[in-house]
């Protein structure tokens, strides 16, 4: 990475409380040396996960203009990094942003397709929503979905057993021919019992998979964590395991602690205690080659 210092255009929501989108993306990429310019999909009070009624504002209409002022002073990006899109309209929003900013040197173009979890769509996900995420997700290098929305990419039937190795490479493959080079699949419960987030790299024909630890909470934000972690150390020129690796170990302490201390689950993990450890050595080295 020639610049002193990368900048990652970051297309998520703000949320004033509770900790998740744009609230841990800014202070974990910043952390690791990266410049965020925020580009707000809406503002909330809080997220939407257990406060009762909260205040949105929708900045849908906001955006061209917004992202428009950028390219009238010249920025670019060494990546952009979409996460959850509110409707079929910001979506479309995001591929002409990505074909505006798109640049002829290295570029990450990043996208979390927040659509669901545990097997459900998130309530206000539409039948429109998913076929033109389908559209972002090949115009995308990276995507990370969790296992609910792999499934929903490829239309194949979700189920809380645990995957066999073979069954998860091919859905990390198909997902690849979508479009993305890189695809990693987050939360799999594997047949030997382990929990996993999984790798592969199309131009490499590699895959690649980290363990960690189970812990009962499921916490707001911790996908964002993960995928700012790993952006991070991409655009800083580690290899895809390792960066795999850093961001899963991170996230794991992170929900390790949060949990010993037993604070609100609503809240988010209790980021401000352990971002410090980001740039620890231990972070690294528990990766794995799938054969």
């Amino acid at each position: 990475m020639n610049k002193l210092i990368p900048k990652v255009a970051a297309l998520h929501d703000l949320s004033g409380f509770g900790r998740c989108s744009l609230t841990v993306i800014i202070p974990v990429l910043s952390s690791l040396g990266i410049q965020v310019c925020p580009l707000p999909t809406a503002i909330l009070s809080t997220h939407s996960g257990g406060f009762g009624e909260f205040y949105f504002q929708d900045f849908t209409d906001h955006m061209k203009d917004y992202a428009f002022h950028w390219k009238s002073i010249g920025l670019d990006f060494e990546c952009i990094y979409s996460g959850f899109l509110g409707s079929a309209k910001q979506i479309d929003i995001v591929l002409e942003l990505f074909k505006e900013f798109k640049s002829k040197d290295k570029q990450l173009l990043v996208v979390d397709p927040v659509m669901g979890d545990y097997g459900k769509l998130y309530k206000t996900y539409t039948l429109e929503m998913q076929k033109k995420m389908r559209l972002l997700v090949k115009e995308a290098n990276v995507i990370t979905p969790n296992l609910t929305e792999a499934c929903f990419l490829l239309e194949e039937p979700y189920t809380e057993k645990a995957f066999s190795q073979p069954k998860l490479k091919y859905f990390l493959k198909k997902l690849s021919e979508m479009g993305p080079d890189t695809v990693i699949i987050t939360s799999i419960k594997t047949e030997n019992g382990r929990f996993e987030n999984i790798g592969y790299k199309r131009s490499e024909d590699t895959y690649w998979k980290v363990a960690y630890d189970y812990v009962p909470a499921h916490y707001p934000g911790t996908g964002d964590i993960f995928t700012s972690v790993l952006i991070g150390n991409l655009l800083m020129e580690d290899n895809l395991p390792t960066a795999m690796d850093k961001a899963t170990q991170f996230v794991s302490i992170a929900v390790r602690t949060t949990y010993d201390y037993g604070t609100p689950v609503r809240e988010g993990v209790l980021l401000e205690k352990i971002l410090v450890q980001l740039k620890n050595e231990h972070l690294s080295s528990n990766y794995e080659i799938i054969d």
